[in-house]
């Protein structure tokens, strides 16, 4: 039997080992350098390290690793064992406290937008003693930062740090004015709802799309699909409900407070939800439940895809980004309480997070902007490109009447009934949901519901931390001049609502009309990522970075440069592949089941030469089409690739791919899709759609 409290963190050098091993002046200091930023002392660092390298040990681990996160969007780790050499050709166990401030790996590998040459290789790796170092795969594993020799930041950690202090300093300055001295620290809290498909692996080997880029890049639609809505919050199957298991008991060994797990809308389509925590902790956290749900996957003879879009036709995987703003004092300062007309303190708060929404309603496109994402965002399953608030009836009454100046007439809660005795009555919400709104409000928190799945979710909190840090440094230097408090907070929330309530929409953000009512209301609509990624480097955009110390103009430009780039890699690697697939398997495929066909027709008229044989001779026809077609829409393909040679730079790359190689992926697409329905399953060289999502 799993005995979870015992479990739970027994892979994680937490607070409760840190007590028992560290000595409490090196327990004190180390804590101090957390809480309060001071410096770290090198005998301190030492005997973190000695202490922490016994527990591993004890764990049987004989290795550790800087484990950092560099701009490709995933994790990295180099990894060095324990040993140094003594007398008589022998080895002993040792981890100094410099090994473990600093590490070595080489910067000019990894994607720097042109902030390192390859000849410029150094860069370095930093403890950050606020996450926890943790044992995975039996190796040590302490969480860092990156910079380059020149120090630049190479990483999404260090801008995320930055971040979660900026609004610690603006959000405590507001605290005061409100006359709040207890509170010392402000963090924002994340709760990322993961989405992800679970496919059998011996189906997936046979898919090359899937192995070289995540997704299908072929594949009709089968009969069945998610119309009948079945696989919903449906009974797990017991193959998924066993990977399920095994995948909590692996998260919770490292601390992963891993709590909700469901089927969700598509077939083989499922979510994990874990309890808020710490941001930075929070962005950890995700990045090591997105590989430990790969690595549990294949022990259970299943791959786990993290694409956005792998199926064309059904719902494609997000990450719901949970935000709210805690005090450590306990309090919730998204909190509306009983009576939010009533509280000053959150109405600020919210007036804040409002006009830093619309105020930047680019820089949260460009957040989420992905070659993947692109194919999931407005496609009836996840919002639309177009960035917009939802507050729900309650929130959005009050804010009318602020600005109209009326009287608001609180809603008592009411209790919900459901018109049978024995069942219990429960208190009903003030307000509806709503899941087709990008940046919506339910309860106490925000939810962002357009990042991509398989993304980090650091770049979307360093930008929600970052423009509400800035709204409330506004606010604070307004208010803090004011002669009277209360009628300059009155009216700042006034003006505020009235300049940017064009953001608040409570509608269907599926629908055409709100489309059209957006760019009424002067809202931006940045449907592809070459678009969104364009206003990245605003000027406001660089101000705002450089105000508050998140980036330089260099960092901006640099990260601008490495997305336009990943997405014209992506889409090269996909078009590829999709003449690879065609050339060596599809046509070969349909050019088969032509001749057999074609025998068969020959054989029937020898036998029977009146037999008109329509059915035969009807699908050589149309499948000959097809495969000209196929053959065509291949060579327009590899035509467009060409012509790519002439791009001029990063950005003129990734637009001529969107306009021009894309089309030609999407239109060679239809044409083999079609003859996979019209040809005989045992002539077609990849499982398809219905065998993959419906056999696990």
């Amino acid at each position: 039997m799993c005995r979870v409290p015992e479990l739970f963190g027994s892979m994680v050098f937490n607070d409760t080992v840190m007590k028992e091993r560290l000595t409490n002046d090196t327990y004190v200091s180390l804590k101090k350098t957390v809480q309060d930023g001071k410096t770290l002392d090198l005998t301190v660092a030492n005997a973190v390290a000695a202490a922490m390298k016994d527990w591993a040990v004890e764990k049987g681990v004989t290795h550790f690793t800087h484990w950092f996160q560099p701009m490709t969007g995933i994790t990295a780790e180099k990894h060095d064992s324990f040993i140094t050499p003594v007398d008589g050709g022998k080895v002993m166990m040792e981890f100094s406290g410099k090994e473990l401030i600093k590490g070595e790996p080489d910067a000019s590998s990894f994607p720097s937008g042109g902030l390192r040459a390859t000849f410029e290789a150094r860069g370095y790796t930093a403890w950050d003693p606020t996450s926890f170092a943790f044992i995975k795969d039996n190796v040590l594993c302490i969480p860092s930062v990156f910079c380059s020799y020149t120090g630049e930041v190479l990483d999404k950690k260090t801008p995320l740090l930055r971040s979660i202090e900026v609004m610690n300093i603006q959000s405590l300055r507001i605290l005061k004015l409100f006359g709040d001295m207890e509170a010392t620290r402000v963090i924002t809290t994340v709760g990322p709802e993961q989405e992800y498909f679970l496919v059998d692996k011996a189906l997936f080997e046979k898919r090359k799309d899937l192995k070289y880029t995540g997704r299908t890049l072929f594949g009709a639609k089968p009969p069945k699909g998610q119309e009948l809505e079945d696989h919903y919050f449906g009974s797990i199957k017991p193959r998924v409900a066993a990977f399920m298991e095994d995948l909590d008991k692996e998260l919770w060994k490292l601390g992963i407070l891993a709590k909700t797990e469901h089927n969700e809308v598509a077939p083989a389509q499922h979510e994990l939800a874990p309890i808020f925590t710490d941001t930075n902790l929070a962005s950890d956290h995700n990045q090591l439940t997105m590989d430990t749900m790969k690595k549990v996957a294949l022990q259970h003879g299943l791959v786990c895809l993290l694409h956005e879009k792998p199926f064309a036709g059904v719902n494609g995987s997000g990450k719901h980004n949970n935000w709210s703003i805690s005090t450590n004092t306990g309090r919730n300062l998204l909190d509306p309480g009983h009576t939010p007309h009533q509280n000053a303190q959150f109405l600020l708060f919210l007036s804040a997070v409002i006009k830093a929404v619309d105020e930047y309603q680019d820089l949260l496109r460009v957040s989420i902007a992905s070659a993947a994402n692109d194919h999931r965002l407005g496609a009836n399953e996840a919002p639309p490109a177009i960035v917009s608030i939802f507050l729900g009836d309650e929130l959005t009454a009050i804010m009318d009447a602020i600005d109209s100046g009326n009287l608001y007439k609180h809603r008592e809660r009411t209790q919900m009934t459901v018109g049978v005795d024995v069942l219990p009555s429960f208190p009903k919400d003030t307000t509806d949901r709503n899941r087709t709104s990008p940046f919506a409000f339910t309860g106490n928190k925000f939810e962002f519901r357009m990042l991509g799945s398989s993304q980090s979710i650091s770049g979307p909190n360093i930008i929600l931390n970052t423009i509400v840090a800035e709204e409330l440094r506004q606010f604070a230097d307004i208010l803090e001049a004011a002669p009277d408090f209360t009628k300059a907070m009155d009216a700042l929330v006034k003006k505020t609502i009235r300049d940017h309530k064009r953001i608040i929409f409570n509608g269907n953000g599926y629908e055409d009309a709100w489309v059209v009512e957006a760019e009424k209301r002067g809202l931006l609509n940045l449907k592809s990522t070459p678009e969104a990624l364009q206003t990245f480097i605003a000027e406001k955009n660089l101000d705002l970075f450089n105000r508050h110390k998140i980036f330089s103009d260099e960092e901006t430009h640099a990260r601008y440069e490495i997305t336009m780039e990943t997405y014209t890699k992506t889409l090269n690697i996909e078009a590829l592949t999709m003449i690879d697939m065609v050339k060596k398997e599809i046509l070969p495929a349909a050019n088969t089941y032509i001749k057999e066909l074609s025998k068969t027709a020959i054989a029937v008229r020898t036998l029977i030469p009146d037999m008109a044989c329509e059915s035969q001779l009807n699908m050589i026809s149309e499948l000959s089409a097809l495969t000209d077609s196929v053959y065509a829409r291949t060579n327009a393909l590899e035509s467009a690739l060409d012509s790519a040679k002439d791009c001029k730079d990063a950005a003129d790359c990734a637009f001529y791919f969107r306009e021009n190689v894309f089309p030609a992926m999407v239109s060679l697409r239809e044409a083999a899709d079609e003859i996979e329905i019209l040809a005989g399953e045992k002539y077609w060289p990849y499982p398809t759609y219905g065998t993959l999502l419906f056999s696990v």
